[in-house]
């Protein structure tokens, strides 16, 4: 099966388990895979036989900055289901959401939720 990587959505948002996390909110990180067959498209050299990743990202963009949810894995899980239902070509996705500065005392690094949906 074909993929599609879109990488480096960065979005600010107001999902998080601290209240002030989703009253100050938070920028949040999201790569995507999209399997998909591509041999059309591949060929024909027309949008109308792909995605439109353009879609893709906006659909992503919009369920960071309007969800509150209080984990990243729901916003990760809202952001695969909300992928699969848009799109009637998406076989299956791969989301990683991060959290590039979590409200962690003495933590510099980064929180990473990656999952894996299939269309049943």
């Amino acid at each position: 099966m074909d993929c599609i990587h879109l990488t480096g959505i960065r979005c600010y948002g107001f999902t998080g388990f601290l209240p002030e996390e989703q009253v100050l909110g938070q920028w949040f990180e999201v790569d995507v895979k999209l399997w998909l067959d591509l041999s059309q498209p591949s060929q024909t050299d027309n949008i109308e036989d792909t995605i439109d990743y353009r879609c893709t990202i906006a659909l992503i963009q919009n369920l960071v900055k309007t969800s509150k949810f209080a984990l990243v894995e729901r916003l990760a899980g809202a952001i695969a289901d909300g992928i699969l239902e848009d799109s009637s070509t998406i076989n299956q996705v791969q989301v990683i959401l991060s959290k590039p500065a979590a409200p962690i005392p003495d933590f510099t690094g980064k929180i990473s939720i990656e999952l894996v949906r299939t269309k049943v």
